[in-house]
């Protein structure tokens, strides 16, 4: 999938986190919320690049963008991460990467990293320096290196197998009555409240109706039981209907104002005015079902990215797969958001979405619950990015 003030404008990211994300996001990721109108998907497994994500450096090229051989030193804060805080979420992607595809530009690499310790600072940053090739990305549409960073996260709320005095918001599955016909598109959110046809598909019961909704349009989260044990949703499907952003629903009606169309700010609209929550969700007509991910899964696990990995906590981004491969390393520069504060680091592109368009475009993964969401709710940044690739 994951929110990005997508959260307003997001659209589910399938599969994986599975995957949902629509442009929304921000906080001041206001333009997606508010501009977004087409929902970003994420999921494992669900799309293919678009470019030959095999091709060695030399033949790599992109249709919207252009990438230029760089030395590490030209590279502003490269010296400075630590490119081993990187290294598990390398692996994933090492893993997803070499079964998609038997060329010997990745599977080479990443039979090497098997010889290294990723634990010593020293090895990680040699072995990406010999292995590859860092290359600027410029942008074929604007002609610029610079381009918008926005932030996701994967929600976590507390919640009940069964309807309680708490926990009156369910969470639904698929329905069963579309499993052979499906409509398309299907009834509205607000005509699908009015229905039975919900009626038995309920995974589990949260609080908020509010939070519940960010979660749709996260296309994934955590849900924790009363008794400790935490459950994880993905995303299993959407009656077909556009995304509507209920921040700009909000802004249309003058009920808040631009700096507080983010999440923060429509929490905080939804406990002033209770009696209109439903009306303002309703305002977007789509409607996401939700899966139980198998229970084995460590709950510190992240969300399935679209490259069928779990996705790695400010380690882990979404991309526009026009524009760079799946699964690969990607140098970003950008800042804190609201920040003027330096954002240097290796990530991996193990996700993607309808909403990430661009060929400098990332959404920046930063983790699970209310933290990440304050940041990834605020994230709408300038930013710079170096694809790596094998050489």
């Amino acid at each position: 999938m994951m929110m990005n003030w997508y959260p307003f404008c997001k659209a589910t990211k399938q599969q994986s986190l599975y995957r949902c994300h629509l442009i929304a996001m921000c906080a001041l990721v206001l333009v997606l919320l508010v501009g977004c109108a087409t929902p970003p998907t994420r999921g494992p497994g669900q799309r293919t690049p678009s470019i030959d994500s095999s091709a060695p450096a030399a033949s790599f090229n992109s249709p919207i963008a252009t990438f230029s051989p760089v030395a590490w030193q030209q590279i502003p804060g490269w010296q400075e991460d630590d490119l081993s805080a990187a290294w598990s979420a390398w692996l994933e992607s090492c893993k997803a990467m070499v079964k998609r595809n038997s060329t010997r530009s990745w599977s080479g690499v990443c039979d090497r990293a098997k010889s290294v310790s990723g634990s010593n600072p020293q090895a990680v940053r040699r072995y990406f320096e010999d292995a590859f090739q860092a290359y600027a990305i410029r942008s074929n549409s604007s002609g610029s290196e610079t381009g918008l960073v926005t932030g996701y996260y994967e929600p976590i709320m507390n919640g009940s197998r069964v309807r309680t005095s708490r926990y009156t918001v369910p969470l639904y599955g698929y329905p069963a009555a579309w499993s052979r016909n499906k409509p398309n598109p299907g009834p509205t959110r607000a005509e699908l409240m009015d229905s039975n046809l919900l009626r038995g598909s309920e995974l589990v019961w949260v609080e908020d109706p509010v939070a519940a909704a960010f979660m749709q349009i996260q296309g994934s989260g955590k849900v924790k039981l009363d008794d400790g044990t935490v459950l994880r949703f993905g995303f299993a499907g959407t009656n077909e209907q556009p995304f509507k952003s209920f921040a700009q629903w909000l802004l249309n009606k003058g009920e808040i104002t631009r700096s507080q169309a983010t999440m923060q700010g429509i929490q905080s609209w939804a406990k002033r005015n209770p009696r209109r929550v439903e009306e303002m969700l309703n305002a977007n007509p789509r409607f996401v079902f939700f899966k139980e991910l198998p229970s084995n899964v460590s709950p510190d696990l992240g969300p399935i990215g679209a490259l069928g990995v779990p996705l790695t906590a400010e380690r882990s981004i979404a991309v526009d797969l026009k524009a760079m491969p799946l699964g690969a390393p990607v140098f970003i520069t950008t800042t804190r958001p609201l920040s003027k504060q330096t954002l240097r680091r290796l990530v991996m592109a193990q996700d993607t979405g309808t909403a990430i368009v661009g060929g400098v475009r990332a959404d920046y993964y930063w983790g699970t619950g209310d933290a990440a969401g304050e940041l990834a709710g605020r994230m709408k940044q300038d930013g710079q990015m170096w694809l790596l690739l094998p050489k």
